[in-house]
Order: structure tokens, then C-alpha cells, then sequence
């Protein structure tokens, strides 16, 4: 699917059923499901980033039956694409990446996703829990093969409508197609473990790595109809390193 970002909204060229679908005015759009992750503690590339990628998903459409990608839509996160090198999870240790920070964009729009009853195709955990979200609820990306993908399951076009204000990141799906009631996404933890103290020696004290905790946990999405699993996740405990 390819977009492009016009004076009046967004126009996505879809498929052969629906030709050229564009934002209008012509009835009024509603939320749909809506989904908020604080941005503090985050460093100020990790905001840079989340905040480019926050652009480039706002005013999106997405056509009845059509998928959406996000590495479509916001990668790649490149230098001459304005985006900066930031923390990211690598192997249980925090390093400099470009685009660090954009996953909790995609988290918040995966969450915002599950509460518009969106057909999911691709979803990826992270290694270990991230901080600004539920262990759970998570959507990792990592251009250009690890994407979140999902299908609009609504009659009619869905628009997604994302900022940034202060500590707040806000993704709402909206659409004309309001029917029914939104979903509850529920959680069973089946296993959690918590991280060691380990001490090793060096010429100064220092953290060298927090620690995380360790989970086990299925996500549900609950309706009229039944109960949905979404995802079975494990992540592995990281272990708290001091020096000394």
C-alpha cells in the first residue's frame, strides 16, 4: 500500500475494489480505540524519533479489508530521514541505534489496534519488557523485517489520528464504522521472576545494567463473541549488575 500525505489529509492508492479512498468531511468520523504511553524518563532522541514516526503515521486512512504496515509508513528510521541514534534493547544491553524510541510509537498504535478490533497479521515482543508499557502489549520493530501489520476489519475506511504533547504519546483509530462495542483486552500473568544482584569489580561504582524483571503473560481480547487470544509472551529476566 502506498500513501502520500496531501493538503487536505491523506490518499492511499488500495486495492481493486476501492480505487483511491480519501479523508473527507462527509459524515463524522468517531474513536474507535484510543491508547496513551508517557514518554518519561525517555531520553531526547528517543522523544525525536517517536515524534517523527508519530508524524508520519497521523492521518493515515486504511481501506475496509486493506493491511497497514508500520515499517511501510514510518521506515525507514535513517540519518537523512531526520531521525537520531538512541537507546534500544540489544541482547539484554542498552546501545545506540538509529530510530531508538520508535517502538513505543508502534506499541501505542498496536494498542490502539486491539481496542478498534483490528485483524492482526505480524506482531513482534521485544527481547525484554520495555518500561513505558505492559509486559504483553507490546509491538517491536526493526526495519525492514520486523513489522507490525494489521487488517482494517471495519466497513468502511479507519483514519489514524496520532500526536505528541509533553509526556503524553496519544494513537485513536477513528471511523464511520462504529458498530458494536469495544473490546476489553485482559491479561493473565502466568510467570514472573525477579532479577539478581550481582556485583562485579571495576575501578569505579557504578550501575552497569538495572535489571528487569521477567514475565510470562497471555493477552486477551475479550467481546460479546468470545475471548481472542492475542499472544503468548515470555520475556526472560534481566539480571541487576552493579560495579564496585
Amino acid at each position: 500500500m502506498r500513501l502520500w500525505s496531501l493538503g487536505l489529509g491523506c490518499v492511499a492508492v488500495m486495492g481493486l475494489g476501492w480505487g483511491l479512498v480519501a479523508a473527507t468531511k462527509q459524515s463524522p468520523e468517531t474513536v474507535i480505540g484510543e491508547y496513551v504511553t508517557s514518554l518519561q524518563g525517555r531520553t531526547a532522541n528517543q522523544r525525536h524519533n517517536a515524534l517523527l514516526a508519530v508524524k508520519r503515521l497521523d492521518g493515515i486512512v486504511i481501506g475496509p479489508g486493506e493491511t497497514f504496515s508500520f515499517n511501510e509508513v514510518a521506515g525507514p528510521w535513517s540519518r537523512d530521514r531526520g531521525f537520531r541514534r538512541a537507546p534500544v534493547s540489544f541482547g539484554g544491553n542498552l546501545v545506540d541505534q538509529w530510530g531508538g524510541g520508535v517502538c513505543q510509537a508502534s506499541s501505542t498504535l498496536y494498542n490502539a489496534a486491539m481496542l478498534s478490533s483490528m485483524g492482526f497479521v505480524e506482531r513482534h515482543p521485544h527481547h525484554h519488557a520495555p518500561d513505558y508499557i505492559a509486559p504483553g502489549r507490546d509491538a517491536a520493530v526493526a526495519f525492514p523485517n520486523i513489522d507490525l501489520k494489521f487488517t482494517n476489519t471495519r466497513r468502511a475506511p479507519v483514519t489514524i489520528s496520532a500526536a505528541i504533547s509533553g509526556n503524553t504519546l496519544r494513537i485513536a483509530i477513528l471511523s464511520r464504522d462504529a458498530r458494536g462495542d469495544q473490546p476489553r483486552i485482559v491479561q493473565r500473568v502466568l510467570n514472573q521472576r525477579q532479577p539478581l544482584t550481582i556485583t562485579v569489580a571495576g575501578d569505579s561504582q557504578r550501575l552497569r545494567n538495572p535489571g528487569k524483571f521477567g514475565h510470562e503473560v497471555e493477552t486477551f481480547r475479550v467481546t460479546r463473541e468470545g475471548k481472542e487470544l492475542l499472544s503468548r509472551d515470555s520475556y526472560p529476566v534481566m539480571h541487576r549488575v552493579e560495579q564496585r
